[in-house]
């Protein structure tokens, strides 16, 4: 927003913001003389980068530092003096002059980026909200999704796993889909593009959330959950401008788990009766410290950007490398972009974008149970009594813990440096703006969208007497193209009281996909990793393939403003898609919104408090096909490669062998567009001289004819699967946010606060009435997770346990049917993952050259099932155990929550957490070095910088970190932690220098 600046030009963002509005100086043709002065604030602080030009002319200049200026005018002209944030003034120019610039409280002319267009902030009729970007480069962002954490209300950002480059999960007004993905829609430069992880945070100029269905609706067949919009940094006109930042961060872990000692774990283990301890077993081995490091992210990144009144651009580079706290995770990212915009004739704008980005980072073995090699567990499960290696000098290393099945964390982590997953993406857009009149534009964009995904792994061969592995490798290698072509023209014109916007066009998108993959094994030794060395190729896992979607968009907007005191838009979409059935391909998506300024009204007069009221009503249908495959309606078929070098029972070989095929799934000939049908109501609500500001909205959304996969009876088709439209969801909510400046002056205090609440429902399901999903341990032999209609999505199903029996030592597992027994029929649901509520609170503080902002982030209500402690607290067998067991029931009679060794062990709410917390995730300190060095070598902003993440967390749950999903960003699984990759905390220091 258009925020007054009179106080925060103490701060750092003083200079940030200026540098954003210089123009052009230019040198004058007539006779001249040469003005002095300087351009102050109410508080007779220098305003830098303030604009001050020869009225009526390009002849101009921008303020220094100190706010002052020099600049050859004509005699006797008018000097027209501008800034971000202060009311425009104009003065006689005279040799030296004093401007001081009032502040411009009128906020509500900030312009938001919509879909296909833009809109001043005061005439929204829909709900959406805007990130702020000004301290993002202070915080030590990796993904520019984190950048919307706690920032904006109903939208929910988690971070599943702390895997170095991890993915996030994001929810716009909740879950709206089972299979299907539930990502927004993001939209870079007017581009779609199905996620950000290319885009460095330092690179963005604006974030905006479009999140009810009026607003988004204009996108769709892709905005069933949203639409987040982010627009670019772009050249201005002025000086040339240089801007670097760097930051280096430490990352240790946030929490640990700590495992028994060699004597406890003798003691258990002689109480289960499992792994044979000799007695005298001493500690060898801290199996946390030899996995756990420090990790270490360094980011760098530099732009450069300049222009005059024709031409303008934006350069800038970057290179981040994360070194996780498992020593060998990690991800590096190089980026490059480049923003051109030429104004070539009056009517004719040229510009084009340009993103470049080269990632690569490696797996790690996490969350599959210590049993099939996960890293974190097996850190807790592994004795401490046995060493890293069998033989060191030999380099091999100990497989052998008491005959458990576990791999050695270390050989693990080792192995998966050979593991390496590298991306490049290419985004190169081109736009075309004719301007036949004022009111009538056209727009022309083309884009390519081009990813190339490599994937290589390799395992080394091992020879010795306990091991004969002959290594093995892999290479996957796909590309995706997606090129779109969009129309847009545009009619805008104001008459008297009232505007009127007219706006049509039509979207092309095509997508071409291809991929192959080969596998060999049997290297002679690991110094050569190549393929080539391999002796043996994969005659069945090698192979490659190839799928193609295209959608073709028709859109249309009308918007009539009535002296921005009653507001009407109506948008409409119609999408046709490839990947659905032709009878039913075509989808046409509405939407209508309208709002009432309340206080433009007379009898709203006299209220000297108020600035502005709005209300605003919305309804609108989004679409959505995600989740589904590129040939989702046609039959499709399995093809079996047969053993052809094998001799068949006569002892001939199959020379002429032929593959098999099989049916893969069901057609579905009447397969359709999931659509959600959402409406809003809100207020917006400013006071006090625009100190205060509070949006608030209430929505409901449906979801039909969900896109599914449906398992069928055993013997029902040759194939037992089917896609097709399935079933009913709904989420309802509200959301409320609030803007404060608390206190101005030379100290100033700013507020943020925004909380959510959404409820969730699967409402029906037509043919298959349960799913049940998440199997995380062999041990229990049932799923977590149930979905069936009339709950929330991801519930946990199980056993209600009242606690350890005293007398026995066992859980009491509640007879829930009442038949005096414990049956599948006594199973019922013991935990819902979704939260309550959750919230964010920023403040931040400024005084002199200090500025100081907190970020709390929190979330409550939500369950988490702790499936870790199957592995870490189940003693069933030899595995080591976490400390919690030493309080585990030993002699009848004796009260504790923890049963005894080898209990009754059962999917059960025993694993069910509460998963609420409140977490400091943010506090950044900055000092804005100022002074005539500075000044005389060019540099306008010396900040540096120290934020801490993750500092502090509260919280009950009693695993590594709550804010956790193993599964990712599954809709139908949410809120399971099991063996997943930890959170961290992290120390940066950091500087930005613009000069």
């Amino acid at each position: 927003m258009k925020k007054n600046k009179s106080k925060v030009l103490q701060g750092g963002h003083r200079i940030l913001i200026a540098l954003f509005a210089m123009f052009l100086s230019l040198g004058a043709f007539a006779q001249k003389i040469p003005v002095t002065g300087q351009v102050v604030d109410s508080n007779n602080e220098p305003i830098i980068g303030a604009s001050v030009s020869e009225k009526g002319t390009t002849n101009g200049t921008i303020t220094d530092i100190d706010g002052q200026f020099t600049l050859n005018v004509d005699e006797g002209v008018t000097l027209l003096i501008t800034y971000v944030g202060f009311k425009p003034q104009e003065i006689k120019a005279s040799k030296n002059i004093k401007v001081t610039l009032e502040e411009n409280t009128e906020l509500l002319d900030e312009v938001v980026v919509i879909g296909y267009g833009t809109v001043k902030r005061k005439d929204v009729t829909t709900a959406i909200s805007t990130v702020s970007t000004k301290d993002m480069d202070q915080r030590p962002i990796i993904s520019a999704g984190q950048a919307i954490q706690g920032k904006a209300a109903g939208v929910s950002v988690i971070q599943p796993n702390g895997t170095p480059g991890g993915e996030l999960s994001i929810r716009v007004r909740g879950t709206t889909s089972f299979n299907g993905s539930n990502d927004p829609l993001y939209v870079v430069d007017g581009v779609p593009v199905d996620n950000i992880n290319f885009l460095a945070p330092n690179d963005i100029a604006s974030m905006q959330i479009l999140k009810d269905a009026s607003s988004a609706a204009i996108y769709g067949s892709r905005a069933a959950n949203g639409v987040i919009i982010i627009s670019t940094k772009a050249g201005q006109s002025g000086n040339a401008k240089v801007s670097f930042n760097t930051q280096l961060g430490l990352n240790k872990v946030s929490n640990s788990i700590k495992s028994l000692n060699a004597a406890q774990y003798k003691e258990l283990q002689d109480e289960i009766g499992g792994a044979k301890v000799p007695e005298g077993t001493t500690d060898v081995t801290d199996w946390f410290d030899e996995v756990y490091s420090t990790g270490v992210t360094q980011s760098y990144q530099v732009s450069v950007s300049d222009g005059t009144d024709k031409l303008k651009y934006f350069l800038s580079a970057g290179y981040l490398d994360e070194k996780g706290v498992l020593d060998a995770a990690f991800f590096k990212r190089y980026s490059f972009r480049a923003n051109i915009d030429n104004q070539v004739r009056k009517w004719l704008n040229i510009s084009a974008n340009v993103s470049y980005t080269d990632n690569t980072n490696n797996g790690i073995t996490t969350g599959q149970g210590s049993n099939r090699g996960g890293v974190v567990l097996s850190v807790i499960n592994l004795p401490t009594s046995i060493g890293i290696y069998k033989d060191e000098e030999a380099g091999l290393y100990n497989r052998s813990f008491y005959g458990m099945n576990i791999s050695n964390p270390i050989e693990s982590l080792q192995n998966s440096k050979n593991n390496k997953t590298k991306e490049n993406r290419l985004i190169a857009s081109g736009n075309i703006l004719l301007t036949f009149i004022p009111e009538l534009t056209l727009k022309s964009s083309f884009t390519l969208d081009r990813r190339n995904s490599l994937q290589t792994g390799f395992t080394p061969p091992v020879h010795a007497d306990d091991r004969d592995d002959w290594g093995n490798a892999w290479d996957n290698r796909n590309m995706n193209t997606v090129l779109t072509f969009d129309n847009i023209l545009t009619y805008n014109k104001t008459f008297n009281k009232h505007g009127l916007e007219l706006m049509g066009g039509s979207s092309w998108t095509d997508s071409d996909y291809t991929n192959s993959w080969i596998n060999g094994s049997h290297y002679r030794s690991d110094q050569i990793k190549t393929l080539n060395a391999a002796n043996k190729i994969s005659w069945d896992g090698t192979g490659s393939g190839a799928s193609q979607w295209g959608i073709m968009s028709y859109i249309g907007r009308a918007a009539y403003n009535y002296d921005s005191k009653y507001l009407f838009t109506a948008n409409v979409r119609a999408d046709g898609s490839s990947k659905l059935h032709p009878d039913h391909r075509w989808g046409t998506f509405p939407s209508f919104s309208a709002a009432w300024r309340i206080s433009s009204e007379e009898f709203m007069q006299g209220l000297d408090w108020l600035d502005d009221l709005k209300i605003r009503g919305g309804w609108g249908q989004t679409g959505n096909q995600s989740g589904i495959g590129d040939y989702a309606y046609l039959q499709r078929y399995n093809i079996r490669r047969i053993e052809w070098f094998k001799e068949d029972g006569n002892g001939d070989v199959q020379e002429n062998a032929l593959p098999t095929i099989s049916q893969a799934n069901l057609p579905t000939r009447d397969l359709k567009w999931e659509t959600t049908t959402q409406t809003n109501i809100g207020v917006d609500l400013t006071a006090l001289n625009n100190r205060l500001t509070i949006n608030m909205d209430y929505y409901y959304k449906r979801t039909k004819d969900m896109l599914m996969w449906v398992t069928l009876p055993t013997g029902a088709a040759a194939a037992n699967s089917i896609q097709r439209n399935e079933g009913e969801m709904t989420n309802k909510g509200f959301e409320f946010s609030v803007n404060s400046r608390n206190f101005e002056g030379e100290f100033s205090w700013t507020t943020d606060f925004n909380i959510s609440f959404n409820r969730n429902k699967l409402e029906k399901l037509a043919l298959q009435k349960i799913y049940n999903d998440a199997w995380p341990s062999d041990v229990l032999k049932t799923a977590i997770v149930r979905n069936q209609p009339g709950r929330s999505l991801g519930g946990f199903y199980g056993y209600i346990s009242d606690g350890v029996d005293p007398e026995t030592g066992d859980l009491i597992y509640r007879d829930v049917n009442g038949n005096g027994k414990k049956d599948a029929g006594d199973r019922t649901f013991i935990g819902d993952p979704n939260p309550d509520f959750t919230y964010g609170l920023t403040n931040t503080f400024s005084w002199k050259n200090f500025n100081l902002s907190i970020f709390i982030q929190g979330s409550y209500g939500n369950d988490v099932y702790n499936a870790s402690r199957i592995d870490t607290e189940g003693m069933y067998d030899g595995k080591n155990q976490s400390t919690r067991v030493l309080n585990r029931w030993r002699i009848p009679g004796q009260i504790t929550d923890v049963p005894r060794a080898n209990f009754n062990i059962e999917n059960s709410s025993y694993f069910v957490e509460d998963g609420s917390y409140l977490r400091i995730k943010d506090i950044s300190l900055s000092y804005n070095f100022k002074g005539s060095l500075l000044k005389k070598l060019g540099v306008s902003r010396l900040q540096p910088y120290f934020t801490a993440t993750n500092l502090v967390t509260w919280t009950s749950y009693t695993g590594m970190d709550p804010e956790v999903n193993q599964w990712g960003n599954s809709g139908a699984v949410q809120g399971v932690d099991w063996g997943t990759y930890p959170h961290s905390k992290s120390y940066v220091f950091g500087l930005n220098v613009e000069f």
